[in-house]
């Protein structure tokens, strides 16, 4: 094992996780700058307005991108375990 392999299963590693938490993040901060705009024009400044909307959002966002983050994760441990006899030898 090259300090090169492990550089790229590590960027590989870090794409996988910034890849995966996308929707749920991309989700929330949709809802949290349209509630943002929506306090401006109003002028309600309540901080705890945010919460229950983000989180529903998000949680819905899991729920619908679930099956696909789970494909995604078992392809790269099964790309991980297909390569453990190379490795090791």
């Amino acid at each position: 094992m090259t300090p090169e392999y492990v550089v790229h299963l590590g960027q590989q590693a870090i794409y996988l996780m910034l890849l995966i938490s996308a929707p749920m993040l991309a989700a929330g901060l949709v809802v949290g700058l349209g509630i943002s705009i929506l306090q401006a024009v109003t002028q309600i400044h309540e901080v705890t307005l945010t919460f229950i909307p983000k989180i529903l959002v998000v949680s819905l966002a899991l729920v619908v991108a679930l099956p696909w983050m789970i494909q995604k994760l078992l392809d790269f441990m099964i790309m991980l375990m297909n390569q453990i006899p190379t490795i090791v030898s």
